[in-house]
This record gives C-alpha cells, sequence and structure tokens, in this order.
C-alpha cells in the first residue's frame, strides 16, 4: 500500500485548508520544489499535488512549478485542480506529470469516457465527498450524485483508479470515517486511494487493514505537515520503505 504526500498549491505557496475552506487557510513553506525533495528523499513512489488556484478557477494556475518539480524530483508526480478539458489533460501530460486527477468534469459521462479512452490509466477520478454526496468546484458545489453509485459507474467509463477523498474530515486531524471506504470498495473493483482526516499512525494501521479489500494508498497532508505522523514509520506500516 503507498502512502502518498499530498502538496496543495496556492498563490505558489504550500498550504492547507481545513474541509476545502479558503478562509481556513494554513501556508506551510513557500517553496513547492523545496517540499516535494523533502518528502521524495523519503522514497516515496508518488506525490500527489493539487493546484489550488486551478481548482477554485477552473484551469491550472501553478504548472510552471510542477515542471520544476518533475524535473528535479525522482518520484512520481499527480496532479488535480482545475484540469476541465482534453486540451489541458494533454498539456499537463506533456509538462511530465505521470497521472492527472480528475474532479469537477469527471461527471460529464462523455468527457470522461474519451478522456479515459485517450489517456488511458493517466487519468484518476477525485471523488470528493461530504456524507455520501459529491462535491465539485474545489469543493464548492454540492452535487446530487451519490459517491459509492458513481464510483461503481466509473468502472464502465474505463477508469481504473480513484482518490477518494472525506472533506467533512479533510484537515481536521479526526481519523478516517472508515464505513463509507468500506461501502466504497465493496462497491468497485477500481484501485482505490483514500485521504481525509488521516492523523495517527493508528490511522494508518487501520487503512492498512483494508488492504485486502482493494485500498491501494493512503494521501496524506496536514497530519505530515503539523509532525503527527512520521513519513518514514508511515511507509515502513505499508511495507513501502
Amino acid at each position: 500500500m503507498k502512502i502518498i504526500p499530498a502538496i496543495d498549491i496556492k498563490h505558489g505557496k504550500v498550504v492547507r485548508l481545513t474541509q476545502g475552506r479558503a478562509d481556513l487557510e494554513t501556508i506551510y513553506s513557500d517553496s513547492p520544489l523545496e517540499m516535494a525533495k523533502h518528502w521524495a528523499s523519503y522514497g516515496v513512489e508518488l506525490i500527489h499535488i493539487v493546484d489550488m488556484d486551478g481548482a477554485f478557477e477552473g484551469y491550472p494556475k501553478n504548472l510552471a512549478i510542477v515542471k520544476e518539480i518533475e524535473r528535479q524530483v525522482k518520484s512520481k508526480i499527480e496532479l488535480g485542480g482545475g484540469i476541465r478539458d482534453e486540451d489541458t489533460i494533454d498539456l499537463v501530460l506533456r509538462a511530465g506529470v505521470d497521472n492527472v486527477v480528475i474532479g469537477t468534469r469527471a461527471l460529464d459521462k462523455e468527457f470522461l469516457t474519451r478522456a479515459a479512452k485517450r489517456f488511458g490509466e493517466k487519468i484518476v477520478v477525485a471523488i470528493d465527498a461530504r456524507n455520501g454526496v459529491v462535491f465539485t468546484k474545489g469543493w464548492l458545489e454540492k452535487t446530487k450524485t451519490n459517491a459509492v453509485d458513481f464510483a461503481y459507474q466509473l468502472e464502465d467509463y474505463g477508469i481504473k483508479r480513484i482518490n477518494y477523498t472525506d472533506i467533512g474530515r479533510d484537515g481536521m486531524l479526526e481519523g478516517p470515517n472508515i464505513e463509507p471506504i468500506e461501502r466504497l470498495l465493496e462497491a468497485t473493483t477500481l484501485e482505490v486511494v483514500v485521504g481525509g482526516g488521516v492523523s495517527t499512525l493508528a490511522d494508518i494501521e487501520r487503512l492498512k487493514a483494508l488492504g485486502k479489500e482493494g485500498l491501494a494508498g493512503i494521501i496524506i497532508g496536514k497530519a505530515l505537515y503539523e509532525g503527527r505522523i512520521d513519513l518514514k514509520e508511515a511507509m515502513k506500516i505499508c511495507g513501502t520503505e
């Protein structure tokens, strides 16, 4: 099971937003590149990057920073935030990013099917949910889509992997909400990566136990930045040190 550090970029800085709220922002570094180098030094396979400006404005705004990270860091990079058309997907992949995370446009069946056919396993779908309902546009817009039903449908669209975030837990350091994750794993054969609320090594242990049910990775953000989780120890628990 992968441990995946998260880097959220806003106005060129590394930030974390509690429950995705722009008014609850904490700045952790002025240099996303140096932060990426730091996490990569542990030997992580993948770093999860979100262009927060892009998520709110609908088009990637920090791609130059991401390009430099890709150039200087050995870990694979996945990027989400404001990637809402095929041309932008192509642009991001040409920048060297390994995987593109689609959130808002993922609800457009025709678009997602085309993207999956054209770009294959480089497309990852973000399912950002609160109380089982999908949110889009930087977590600002509530949809009528059930998260578990949506995950089940994605298999027919050619999607292979999803990132599931419980936005009610994100940045709260209250631990992951296990029950909806279990429902998600029962409903789909997709590769599932989860985030939101992971705050202790005990949380890592609980999630690792879901590996036999198909859980493939854990995205960790605030708990790493606040020193609540030691990345090396988390990787050791998951056998990826």
